[in-house]
C-alpha cells in the first residue's frame, strides 16, 4: 500500500478512537495568534525542538521527562554538554523517540502519530516545524494531537514570558510559570529602566558575530530577531543594523575593517566535545561544563584568524564572547545583562549576571549549573 495511504489510514483510525475526547478541553491563542483547543489534562507531548527541555523544566522540575513522547534531536546535536547534563539526571531522556533531524522536512508525521501525544510544541520559528508548515500542522490536528506555537526566537524579550504563560496553561502550570515570568521581568528590567536613560550618542558600535567558525566567509550576524534583539536591549548599536534587512545575514569584512565597531561579540557554538576532539574548527567554547580558561583560550584562537585580527577593537581586547543558545531558551534575559555589563561598566557596575544565572539554576532547574557562559578576551583584573 502507499504511504500516503498508510498515513490516512493511520490518521482516520486516530480520529475514531480520539473522537470521544473532541469536546473536551480549553480553549486558548498561541504565540501564533491561533485559537487552539487543547486537552484539559497534557499528558504526552511532542517537542518541535528539544532545546525546549528546559524551559519545561522551570514549569515541571523533576518530572520534567515524564511528558515527552517525543521530539526533534537537535538539543544533543547543537548543544551536546547542555543535552548531557539532562541525560545524566533524566536517563528516560535518552529513550524519547526522535521524530526526525534538525529540520521541518525531516518530521516525521507518522512517528508522532503512532505515540499518542496530547499535544506538540512548536517555534514560530526554528529547527523544527513552523508556524508555515499548514499541512502537516493539519494533519496533526486532525488526528487529535493539539499544535500550540510559543517563541524564543524571533522577538524572544516580548514572546518569552508569553510563551511561558501559555506553556504554563496548557501544561497546568501557571503557577511556575507567573514565579518564573516575575523573576524574568524583574531581571530584565533591571537593564531595560537603565538603559532608558542612556542617550544614544552613547551607545558603543557593536559587531555580532554569529556562529563563528562554522563558515569559512565571514561574516555572519544577526540583527532583527535571535541575539540581535539582545544587543539593541541592552544599549548596544548593531553596526550592521543598516547593512543587514532581516533577521540574520552575512556583512562583509571588508565594511569592518573600512567602517570599524567599538566592540567586537561573538556568539559560541564550542563545546567540551569539541574541544576534546582537537578539530581545527576555530569555535569559541562555552556552555555546560567549560572553565573559563579554556573559552578564552578558545575566543583567542577564533579571533586570531587572518582579517579578523585586523579589527581594532580584537586589537584592544575590545572583545566578548556569549554562549550561542542564549537565543533559543527564557535564559536569555542573563546574556541581556551580560551584554549590558560590557556596553556600559559604570552604569551597570552593580549588576551581577552571573548571580541572575545562578539564581535561575536554583530556582527553576533540576540540574545544576557547571559551566561558562560569557567570557571577555582580556583577561580579569587580580
Amino acid at each position: 500500500m502507499p504511504m500516503k495511504r498508510i498515513t490516512a489510514a493511520l490518521l482516520g483510525g486516530l480520529m475514531l478512537l480520539q473522537s470521544g475526547l473532541a469536546d473536551a478541553g480549553r480553549t486558548i491563542t498561541d504565540l501564533a495568534g491561533r485559537t487552539v483547543t487543547v486537552p484539559e489534562h497534557v499528558e504526552r507531548v511532542v517537542l518541535g525542538e528539544s532545546r525546549y527541555i528546559p524551559a519545561l523544566a522551570i514549569l515541571d522540575g523533576d518530572g520534567v521527562a515524564q511528558r515527552l513522547a517525543g521530539m526533534l534531536p537537535d538539543f544533543e546535536q547543537t548543544d551536546p554538554s547542555g543535552y548531557a547534563q539532562y541525560r545524566q539526571r533524566f536517563p528516560a531522556i535518552a529513550e524519547v523517540p526522535r521524530v526526525g533531524h534538525t529540520s521541518a522536512d525531516s518530521f516525521s508525521l507518522e512517528t508522532v502519530v503512532a505515540m499518542g501525544a496530547d499535544l506538540a510544541i512548536f517555534s514560530l520559528e526554528g529547527h523544527g516545524p513552523a508556524a508555515r508548515n499548514r499541512e502537516l500542522i493539519d494533519s496533526l490536528e486532525r488526528a487529535g494531537i493539539a499544535v500550540v506555537f510559543i517563541d524564543f526566537r524571533q522577538d524572544p524579550l516580548t514572546n518569552t514570558p508569553r510563551s511561558m504563560a501559555l506553556l504554563g496553561e496548557v501544561l497546568g502550570r501557571t503557577e511556575q510559570a507567573e514565579a518564573f515570568n516575575a523573576f524574568y521581568r524583574a531581571e530584565l528590567a533591571k537593564v531595560t529602566e537603565v538603559v532608558s536613560g542612556i542617550p544614544r550618542s552613547q551607545w558603543p558600535g557593536v559587531f555580532l558575530h554569529s556562529r563563528v567558525g562554522l563558515h569559512d566567509t565571514c561574516c555572519e550576524t544577526m540583527v532583527r530577531g535571535m541575539m540581535g534583539r539582545f544587543v539593541e536591549a541592552a544599549g548596544g548599536l548593531n553596526v550592521a543594523a543598516d547593512r543587514v534587512p532581516g533577521v540574520s545575514g552575512v556583512l562583509n569584512l571588508e565594511y569592518l575593517l573600512t567602517d570599524q565597531p567599538d566592540l567586537y561579540l561573538a556568539t559560541a557554538i564550542g563545546s567540551p566535545h569539541y574541544a576534546e576532539s582537537g578539530s581545527a574548527q576555530p569555535y569559541v567554547v562555552l556552555g555546560a561544563g567549560v572553565d573559563e580558561t579554556a573559552a578564552r583560550r578558545s575566543l583567542a584562537r577564533a579571533t586570531a584568524r587572518p582579517g579578523l585580527r585586523a579589527l581594532t577593537a580584537i586589537q584592544q581586547q575590545r572583545t566578548f564572547a556569549i554562549w550561542h543558545h542564549f537565543y533559543n531558551t527564557p535564559l536569555n534575559v542573563v546574556a541581556v545583562q551580560a551584554l549590558a555589563r560590557w556596553f556600559h561598566p559604570q552604569a551597570f557596575a552593580n549588576l551581577d549576571p552571573q548571580q541572575t544565572l545562578e539564581t535561575f539554576y536554583r530556582r527553576f532547574q533540576p540540574v545544576e549549573l557547571d559551566g561558562t557562559y560569557w567570557v571577555e578576551l582580556a583577561e580579569p583584573a587580580s
